[in-house]
C-alpha cells in the first residue's frame, strides 16, 4: 500500500532481527503489558505496511521463530487492496510475548522500517484513531515512503508515516504523495511550514488531503448524478458541495490550485456550493479524490463531478442548476490512487501558502487553532 518496490528476495530475509535502534538512534520501545483476561491472547497487531508486504512476506518474517500459527491482512472489500495492517497469530501468548519484545521497532529485512507491532486488541484500537493528511507535490523520483517520513518526522513527531504515490505498471514515483499525522495542529503547521522546503532536490508543494476519521472510515456521500461526466475525458469541472458560507471564489482557488491549473471558479451568489475548472482531466482526476471530505472555511466538502462542456450543450436547461443549484448531485470516490496522474508543477505563486522562505506570512502558531480552522489559516496566510 506504501508506494515503495518491494525488494528482491532473499533466503535469510526471515531471521530474527538482533537487537538494535529504532527510528532515529532510539532503543526499541519497550513491549506493552500481556492483557488480561480468561482468554489466553496470542495475536498481534501489525501496521505500517507497505503495498507489496503480503501474506508471504510477513510469514517468511516470523516463521523462523517456530510458533507462527498464521498471518491475516486486512484488505479492502471493495478493491481488494491492502490496507497497511494485519494481525500475526502465534501458538501460544508466551510466544506472540517474545515476538513483540524482540521484532517491535526492530528494522524489517531489505527496507528502510522499523516493524510496528502490538498487542491485537490494542491494535485495532489503535487504527481507529484519526488520521490527519497532506498532500506533496514535486517530489524528486528518488523520494521513497522512508524519506518523505523522515523529512516531515524530524520536525513533527506526531507523524505516522508516508506514501509515495507510484505508477502501478512501472512502480515509478508519480511525483506525489501523502503525509500522515496524529495531530492535527501539527498537520496545520507542516502545511504552512514545510511548503517550499526542499526534499531530496527539490522544494516541495504541499496541500490539504482528506483526513480519516475517528471511525476508521471516510466518508462517502450518495451517488445521484450520472456517470457520463465522470466516464467523459473531457469534463475538467468538479463540483464543490457544503460550503461554509464565508469561502469566495479566491480561497476556493487557492486550495484546488495545488492540484493542477486552475482556470475558472464560480461560487454563485447566495449558494453553499461552487464549480471549480481545471485545464487538463488528470488535475482534476487527482483532486476530485484527494481533496473529497476536506475543511475548507471550517466546512467539510463534497465533491462530485460537474458537467462537462458537451453535456451542458446537450441539456442547455440545465445549465442554471449546475452553477445556481444547492441540490446538485454528489458522485462518490474513485477507487485508489492508481489512476490519477501527476499534476504539472504550476507556478509557486499561485499556491498561496506564503512566501517559500523566511515565511513572512506566517502570523501565529497554527497549532493553537482548533481544527476546524486549520484550512482556514492557510488561506488565510
Amino acid at each position: 500500500m506504501w508506494g515503495q518496490a518491494p525488494p528482491p528476495p532473499q533466503p535469510a530475509y526471515g531471521q530474527p532481527p538482533p537487537a538494535q535502534a529504532g527510528y532515529y538512534g532510539a532503543p526499541p520501545q519497550a513491549a506493552p503489558a500481556v492483557p488480561a483476561g480468561p482468554n489466553e491472547v496470542r495475536t498481534l497487531w501489525i501496521g505500517d505496511l507497505q503495498y507489496w508486504m503480503d501474506e508471504n512476506y510477513i510469514s517468511a518474517c516470523f516463521a523462523p521463530t517456530g510458533e507462527l500459527q498464521s498471518v491475516k491482512l486486512i484488505r479492502d472489500k471493495q478493491t481488494g487492496q491492502l490496507q497497511g495492517y494485519g494481525f500475526i497469530e502465534f501458538t501460544s501468548r508466551a510466544g506472540a510475548e517474545r515476538v513483540l519484545q524482540t521484532y517491535n521497532g526492530a528494522m524489517m529485512p531489505n527496507v528502510e522500517q522499523t516493524y510496528r507491532l502490538n498487542w491485537a486488541s490494542a491494535g485495532e484500537k489503535r487504527d481507529d484513531t484519526p488520521d490527519y493528511t497532506i498532500f506533496v507535490g514535486d517530489l524528486a523520483a528518488d523520494v521513497t515512503d522512508y524519506i518523505l517520513q523522515e523529512t516531515f518526522r524530524v520536525h513533527y513527531p506526531s507523524v505516522k508515516g508516508a506514501k509515495v504515490v507510484t505508477d502501478k505498471m512501472t512502480m515509478r514515483s508519480k511525483g506525489y504523495g501523502f503525509v500522515k499525522f496524529g495531530d492535527p495542529s501539527e498537520q496545520a503547521r507542516a502545511m504552512t511550514e514545510m511548503n517550499g522546503m526542499v526534499c531530496s532536490s527539490r522544494p516541495m508543494r504541499i496541500g490539504p488531503a482528506a483526513n480519516k476519521k475517528a471511525t476508521g472510515v471516510q466518508e462517502k456521500v450518495p451517488s445521484a448524478q450520472g456517470v457520463q461526466s465522470d466516464s467523459d475525458p473531457s469534463n475538467t469541472t468538479i463540483f464543490v458541495g457544503g460550503l461554509d458560507p464565508s469561502v469566495t471564489d479566491d480561497m476556493l482557488k487557492q486550495v484546488f490550485t495545488p492540484y493542477g491549473d486552475v482556470v475558472h471558479v464560480k461560487i454563485p451568489v447566495g449558494k453553499r456550493c461552487g464549480f471549480v475548472q481545471f485545464a487538463n482531466r488528470a488535475s482534476a482526476d487527482e483532486a476530485l479524490v484527494l481533496l473529497q471530505g476536506t475543511l475548507i472555511g471550517g466546512q467539510n466538502v463534497r465533491l462530485s463531478w460537474g458537467r462537462s462542456p458537451s453535456n451542458r450543450q446537450a441539456q442547455p436547461q440545465q445549465d442554471s442548476n449546475q452553477w445556481g443549484g444547492a441540490n446538485a448531485g454528489y458522485y462518490g470516490y474513485g477507487q485508489g490512487y492508481e489512476g490519477y496522474g501527476y499534476a504539472q508543477p504550476q507556478d509557486p505563486n499561485m499556491y498561496g501558502y506564503g512566501a517559500y522562505s523566511g515565511y513572512p506570512n506566517y502570523q501565529q502558531p497554527l497549532a493553537q487553532q482548533p481544527q476546524q480552522q486549520q484550512v482556514r489559516a492557510v488561506l488565510f496566510n
